[in-house]
């Protein structure tokens, strides 16, 4: 079908409709061939219109000349229980030039499952009415899967929410930079975001989004706070939400568990990058043997068009908790440790908690992961996140063997060496080659780590170390931003260093320009090693090197799942689960290469 333009009047539209439909199931999809051609060819949309309400639903936008091609269009309607009907429309034709045109539409698994003779099975769910047997990890997930809307019966509201009617039990979190918005239709930038909400497949339905226009920027992240969990007895607790990443910033989704109320917890799934229009389904299994709170974060990626949707978050299996989770108290060293160990049997190989007694592996000792109850096996380890605002080097160290030059014994003063700085205690001058703001903070009251080139000669090196970390995740890396402004900066560099051998990961010289710059070094599974930032000076004193924010990320290492792995996960040799994307990548993502090996 095409348009043929029949007279020069300014508002002309063009309708094509379909017929009228009944009802769609949950997995409903439309696909059709367009063709937008032309220098005033002007845009097109396809609409819903479902009985009984007044506003059309806009599903698709072709909005200017899109080139001489037949371009594929997807859309998803999903579950549309009212009769509906789709009208392609082509408005103001007073200065249309072009060609419109539109072939080979599509419906795809747009019934309802049939019925079934029978329904057997612990995972399987007999619907009351339609008689259709269906997966039971679609009971009670706020979408009618059956028809009938029986899975969907006798649910406890407490334990989902479709944000029709607010955030449910759901909070924002208070420590982030800014909030998800609860809205209806479309989100207010073009090309991304949202057109529809999930739960009625209509922009009369409410989702959440997080907006990433200005003001909000690079990294800036939205974070939403489930209820408060009890660990689930014998049975698994699933969580399954539904989100839409559209646009061609967007950045990423992540979501996290935590037992401790003032921490980031650790990672439990995550997404990066452009999925298409499209709300798409996730289900995780959650297990915990303490108290526990979901996060779901939202980060804002470079520019404006990355906004995040978030819509029907429902948890099954879960039982609510009623007190609250506890937080940690840290002190200058960043936890309260007493003084003498407790009553323990442990042996020499393992180490002990400092509250409790409770023995541990020396591996779990510095491994971003905390093992005992206070965290006392993380404590005299580098921090997880380091932006030295605290005064203090979260763990970073300076080796004195490396402050030995020649033959020569220690000499304190006018080493070059690392030291904590920031812009107020600059002298004169100095800001031309030294920050004169930090990156955390961006003023000058904020702190950093620099290597001060005002001492020392041409050529020295300074190192700054982690404590040995015991083990990392195959995802491990660390992320920091640096600043190299001078006409003498020297290099930086990240080393690896283990017992008897140490290897450069990353390394830049020269100058850089005068602001700061981000850089991420992977580290991936390594086991009893140090991270070392070296500095070596230039010809002169107009070269400092300075770091800030340092981040280790994704670095605990696997914890083998007290269940069996799902058909969507492969099972390595050491019974650790991963997603089977990760197969034959050339990254040992199981810790023991069964992953990459070439049987598979």
């Amino acid at each position: 079908m095409f348009i043929l333009k029949n007279s020069s009047s300014i508002s002309q539209i063009a309708q094509l409709r379909s017929p009228k439909f009944r009802q769609s199931g949950p997995n409903c999809t439309l696909s059709f061939w367009y063709y937008n051609y032309g220098q005033s060819v002007g845009a097109a949309e396809m609409q819903l219109l479902v009985d009984g309400l007044k506003q059309p639903t806009v599903l698709w936008r072709a909005y200017y000349n899109m080139g001489n091609q037949w371009l594929k269009a997807v859309i998803q309607l999903g579950r549309l229980p009212r009769p509906f009907q789709l009208s392609l429309d082509k408005i103001s034709l007073g200065f249309y030039d072009g060609v419109s045109a539109i072939d080979d539409i599509t419906f795809e698994n747009c019934a309802l499952p049939p019925p079934a003779l029978s329904c057997e099975g612990p995972s399987r769910f007999w619907c009351r009415d339609t008689k259709a047997c269906i997966d039971s990890l679609l009971v009670c997930d706020l979408v009618d899967n059956c028809g009938d809307g029986s899975d969907e019966d006798n649910c406890n509201p407490d334990l989902q929410c479709n944000f029709e009617n607010g955030l449910c039990n759901w909070e924002q979190d208070v420590e982030d930079d800014f909030n998800w918005i609860r809205i209806q239709g479309p989100t207010p930038t073009v090309n991304t975001g949202p057109l529809k909400d999930h739960t009625t497949g209509t922009a009369r339905g409410h989702y959440l989004y997080m907006e990433s226009s200005e003001p909000h920027q690079f990294q800036d992240k939205a974070i939403l706070l489930s209820p408060l969990f009890s660990p689930s007895g014998n049975g698994t607790c699933v969580f399954r939400f539904h989100y839409h990443m559209f646009g061609k910033q967007v950045y990423k989704l992540s979501v996290f568990q935590r037992t401790v109320s003032n921490t980031k917890g650790w990672l439990l799934w995550s997404k990066f990058g452009n999925q298409g229009n499209r709300w798409i389904r996730q289900t995780l299994y959650i297990s915990s043997f303490k108290p526990f709170q979901i996060l779901v974060k939202g980060i804002v990626g470079d520019g404006f068009t990355g906004d995040i949707g978030l819509d029907d978050m429902s948890f099954l299996g879960c039982i609510l908790y009623n007190g609250n989770l506890p937080t940690i108290s840290t002190t200058t060293s960043g936890t309260s440790v007493p003084a003498t160990l407790p009553m323990n049997n442990c042996t020499e190989e393992e180490f002990v908690c400092r509250a409790s007694g409770h023995c541990i592996q020396m591996i779990q000792k510095c491994d971003f992961r905390p093992d005992c109850s206070d965290k006392s096996d993380e404590s005299a380890c580098v921090t997880e996140v380091c932006d030295f605002e605290d005064k203090t080097q979260c763990g970073w160290y300076q080796p004195a063997s490396e402050q030995m030059s020649g033959n020569y014994s220690i000499r304190t003063t006018n080493v070059f060496k690392w030291e904590l700085g920031r812009g107020a205690n600059l002298y004169p001058e100095q800001e031309k080659h030294c920050p004169s703001v930090d990156h955390t903070t961006c003023t000058e009251e904020g702190w950093y780590l620099f290597a001060d080139s005002s001492n020392g000669e041409f050529g020295d090196i300074a190192d700054i170390a982690t404590p040995v970390i015991s083990l990392t995740g195959p995802k491990c890396k660390i992320i920091f931003w640096n600043h190299m402004n001078g006409s003498t900066i020297g290099s930086l560099e990240v080393l690896c260093k283990t017992r008897n051998k140490t290897s450069k990961l990353w390394t830049q010289s020269g100058s850089q320009g005068p602001q700061w710059n981000r850089a991420e070094v992977f580290l991936g599974i390594r086991s009893d090693f140090q991270v070392v930032f070296r500095a070596k000076r230039g010809v002169s004193y107009m070269g400092d090197v300075a770091v800030d924010d340092i981040t280790f990320e994704d670095c605990s290492p696997l914890l083998i799942p007290d269940r069996p792995c799902t058909s969507e996960e492969f099972t390595c040799a050491n019974k650790y689960c991963i997603p089977k994307d990760n197969l034959c990548d050339f990254v040992n993502d199981c810790a023991d290469n069964s992953d990459e090996s070439p049987t598979i």
